[in-house]
């Protein structure tokens, strides 16, 4: 079965978050603050999940989701327990979601199709966090608009230029930063756009925020004036078999020390990581002054643990 693209939501307090649009726009503005607030005073919020146990699965590896969700549980006062594997491969997916449910408080879910997290969170009866999916990446947005907020004291206005694959990653930033009123301009070679549907979305909070949303098969054109370069790994995991090709189609997309002086001067670059140096970014600007990619990987904490204290108090 397809992959199923996110349907449109109330406004009410969130029980899921399967995709970025579980939170509403003034929803996602309260969890950066508290995420500011926990990162602030983490005593303060040391027994916040005292007695809750959080199931997380992982289809695939995972160094920053992982480490973060367990110790974010960890540091709140819970337990989590953690499977990999593939989500159903030994037994129905709604036979493991019920039992999950009678044993956890949550379920954190790092798969390889979005139908996987909406399948949990339709069979679960407690909060299913999509902690990476083929569409979305919506903790690694949170991170990263917290990240923005951090160096520049705003969001509003700021402009976050994205270049490469128009992936999962590029399509949460797309939805995030256009509630929020940042400028994004996409830089992807034809065919590698992201998806017209999730545009479009961002198109129309785009009319209400006042933000612009642009894309470009131009990579010089994306960047001139950005405030954040953004970039990701040429071939997702699921793709190696696509990485030769990929390296050649995306070569002028690279972010090099070049690309950087094109966007503003105090600009900072950012990557989700796990970056392939030497491909889409050179090891001089991931190791530069302007780089905040271990902010953001350190984020990934603090906006986890807002996530968790927004789904379960």
């Amino acid at each position: 079965m397809a992959a199923t693209l996110f349907q449109p939501v109330s406004p009410v307090s969130a029980s899921d978050f399967r995709h970025d649009l579980d939170l509403t726009a003034e929803q996602l503005e309260h969890l950066l603050q508290m995420a500011g607030q926990v990162k602030q005073s983490r005593q303060r919020y040391a027994s916040s999940l005292k007695g809750r146990s959080i199931a997380l699965l992982f289809e695939k590896p995972s160094l920053r989701t992982k480490m973060t969700f367990e110790l974010a549980i960890q540091q709140l006062g819970g337990a989590a327990v953690t499977q990999t594997g593939i989500i159903g491969d030994r037994e129905p997916l709604k036979d493991i979601a019920r039992n999950l449910d009678r044993w956890t408080d949550a379920i954190v879910a790092r798969t390889f199709s979005q139908q996987t997290i909406d399948d949990l969170a339709d069979w679960s009866r407690v909060p299913v966090i999509n902690a990476l999916s083929d569409l979305y990446h919506p903790c690694q947005a949170l991170a990263d608009l917290f990240t923005l907020q951090e160096h520049f004291g705003r969001l509003k206005g700021l402009k976050l230029a994205y270049l490469g694959d128009g992936n999962n990653v590029a399509h949460s930033l797309l939805l995030g930063c256009a509630r929020l009123g940042i400028n994004v301009s996409v830089g992807t070679p034809e065919g590698y756009q992201p998806k017209p549907e999730i545009v479009a979305q961002a198109e129309e909070f785009a009319k209400s925020s006042g933000a612009q949303i642009e894309l470009t098969e131009n990579p010089l054109e994306a960047v001139i004036a950005a405030n954040a370069v953004y970039t990701d790994v040429w071939a997702s995991m699921g793709q190696e078999s696509e990485a030769a090709v990929r390296s050649s189609i995306f070569a002028e997309y690279q972010v090099n020390e070049a690309l950087m002086k094109e966007a503003r001067r105090d600009a900072i670059f950012m990557h989700c990581l796990p970056a392939k140096r030497g491909q889409e970014v050179t090891d001089a600007v991931i190791e530069s002054e302007q780089s905040a990619v271990f902010d953001q990987a350190e984020n990934r904490l603090h906006t986890q643990k807002a996530l968790l204290l927004t789904l379960l108090q």
